[in-house]
């Protein structure tokens, strides 16, 4: 076995999303993800039946996911797995399958922060991506989080603004469950914004001190408007859907650009790095662009696939553990409500 080759098995489960991944000296070598189209017909997650499908799905990820990189099992030197936050059944199977797969193969168990993973994909070495210079700032936006992270290390992290109640993904899954347009909604109001004015309909913005978030407001607002609106005219939605998922769309973007704006004021940090599902968002993402004339910024998007829920973002992380040490021990436990 070459020791210069350090490969890393990640494992992901924290949703509904089973994924692995094979890292070798901070380069991707496969990531496998295995989707729940189950939940689909239930407008969201059913822990229940995420836990069932993660635990039919994760070995023949894993098998599928060495066997992309062309390695044997046995040539592994650690595996890194998410231990939260998440579903905390979903989370005991991937936490489980690693358990026991490094005490087989007597290697080292890496535990994984999800939200520090969504973070530190930008350090995925990908041909074409940049990565972040320390300090920089980070927003995580997902359906579970939205979070703005002082990043000064590769473990050294600070949440300095936060969602009080509803994260971004809600917004837009809760909006399109408004409009009927099924689950998830973000993609499908994304796809609708490009065809629609951002301007047609205005939602005002959320009045909350410092750098936290609230989107729970914004939901009702939206939800008031088009219930006046198709009591006057039925066709409303039919008629308008294009503005509104462009208006809805624009304003939630407003919210996360003004919240950056303040945060680079108060920190001097002009790098900015996006992570999460949500940040595969093009209206965000060339919002963040746009910043980069208006405001000076630096901004860094990883690649779409590093994006949403993966086992990639885990592998990297386990290998920067790896590198310095930083193992579990075999008692450790998934954590529903880990903190960065």
């Amino acid at each position: 076995m070459n020791r210069q080759n350090i490969y890393i098995l990640g494992i992901e489960s924290s949703c509904d999303d089973t994924a692995a991944s094979i890292i070798c000296n901070g380069k991707i070598l496969s990531n496998v993800i295995a989707s729940q189209k189950i939940h689909e017909e239930y407008g969201g997650v059913v822990p229940e039946l995420a836990s069932r499908a993660h635990q039919q799905n994760i070995v023949p990820v894993v098998a599928q996911a060495l066997a992309k990189a062309n390695i044997t099992k046995e040539q592994l030197h650690a595996i890194a797995f998410t231990r939260g936050p998440g579903l905390m059944g979903s989370l005991l199977v991937g936490t489980s399958f690693a358990k026991s797969l490094a005490y087989g193969l007597n290697i080292p168990l890496i535990d994984v922060n999800h939200m520090q993973a969504h973070i530190l994909a930008h350090f995925i070495d990908e041909k074409g991506f940049n990565k972040p210079p320390f300090p920089f700032l980070a927003m995580t936006i997902s359906g579970g989080h939205t979070q703005i992270v002082k990043v000064k290390h590769y473990f050294d992290m600070e949440v300095i603004g936060e969602t009080i109640d509803d994260a971004v993904g809600e917004a837009f899954d809760k909006s399109g469950k408004i409009l009927g347009l099924g689950y998830p909604a973000g993609p499908v109001i994304d796809k609708l914004a490009k065809l629609g004015n951002p301007k047609a309909f205005q939602f005002t913005k959320p009045k909350v001190d410092g750098l936290n978030f609230s989107f729970s407001g914004l939901k009702t607002a939206i939800l008031y408007f088009i219930q006046k609106e198709t009591k006057a005219n039925p066709k409303f939605i039919e008629e308008n859907l294009n503005d509104i998922c462009a208006s809805i769309q624009y304003t939630i973007i407003r919210i996360l650009i003004d919240k950056l704006k303040l945060a680079t004021k108060q920190t001097g940090i002009k790098h900015i790095a996006i992570g999460g599902g949500v940040s595969a968002n093009s209206g965000i993402r060339q919002a963040l662009k746009d910043g980069e004339q208006k405001y000076g910024w630096t901004t860094y998007v990883p690649k779409f696939e590093f994006t949403t829920d993966n086992a990639a973002m885990i592998a990297i992380v386990g290998y920067l553990k790896y590198l310095e040490g930083d193992f579990s021990e075999q008692n450790i436990t998934a954590s529903a409500r880990l903190k960065i």
